[in-house]
């Protein structure tokens, strides 16, 4: 009989080599997902070498389970890592990630359970807060995101907490909107399979070691940095009619992709 790797040789002759399995394209699309693209090709090209605007990128993480769980990596030790032989203790963390898309720059946020508007906003207030001096040229923040329940366009209590936060810094804040089932393309979405390589291995038995975990890991060659959020979030707040109304008038959307496109407009 010829050996495997005479075997391997001829498939390889006939074309059946070793081939790594690709993801598929998403499959599901909207009506207007073409459109939404190239609105968004056409607005992030405008403003490359516009020095007024901030572009940044958006999202949070899948729940991170915390307690003596395997998470099927790998790690280089002597000995194998135990844990236990059912995920039935652990807490969570919730994962919140800003990056400026130009720029090396990467602050993650990790919350309590819930994902929700306010607890995204309130990142981005601490998250401009920090950054402001040195962005105090900047106009206007433009947010690539996706279109998650706690941040969609029509969320009322996120359109009130965004203004609010535009109010507070005297800054617009336009947001653009990648299509249901591409989120993938959203630039930050690529930071979140770098962590998770990174920290599989790992057993992420309590805060202290995801947080430095996580600020041990690399983003175009430089470490992000990391934030504690303690606050506990309400879930389902939402606003009346009546009382989004005073922000109404902040509010600026697009003719064509009102739902994906839309500023808010403090200057």
């Amino acid at each position: 009989m010829p050996c495997r790797q005479t075997i391997g040789n001829i498939l390889n002759r006939l074309d059946y080599c070793l081939r790594k399995i690709l993801k598929a394209k998403p499959l599901k699309k909207i009506p207007e997902t073409d459109a939404i693209f190239k609105n968004l090709k056409r607005v992030n090209n405008e403003i490359v070498n516009d020095k007024t605007v901030l572009r940044i990128s958006i999202d949070s993480k899948a729940k991170v389970k915390i307690g003596n769980l395997s998470r099927n990596g790998k790690s280089r030790s002597k000995i194998n890592k135990k844990a236990d032989d059912h995920d039935t203790q652990f807490s969570t963390l919730t994962p919140f990630g800003i990056s400026v898309v130009e720029e090396k720059q990467l602050d993650i946020f990790f919350g309590n359970a819930h994902e929700t508007s306010d607890f995204i906003v309130d990142c981005l207030i601490k998250w401009w807060n920090i950054n402001k001096i040195k962005h105090s040229g900047i106009e206007t923040i433009l947010i690539n995101l996706d279109n998650g329940p706690s941040v969609k366009s029509n969320r009322t209590q996120f359109l009130k907490r965004i203004v609010e936060m535009a109010k507070i810094f005297n800054i617009n804040i336009k947001l653009m909107y990648y299509p249901p089932y591409h989120s993938k393309y959203n630039p930050i979405e690529h930071c979140w399979g770098i962590l998770e390589i990174f920290w599989n291995g790992i057993i992420l038995d309590s805060v202290e070691t995801v947080l430095k975990c996580a600020s041990q890991m690399t983003w175009r060659g430089e470490h992000p940095t990391i934030h504690r959020v303690d606050q506990d979030y309400e879930k389902g707040v939402k606003l009346t009619k009546k009382e989004l109304e005073p922000y109404q008038k902040y509010i600026v959307r697009s003719d064509e992709l009102p739902k994906w496109d839309v500023e808010i407009k403090i200057k």
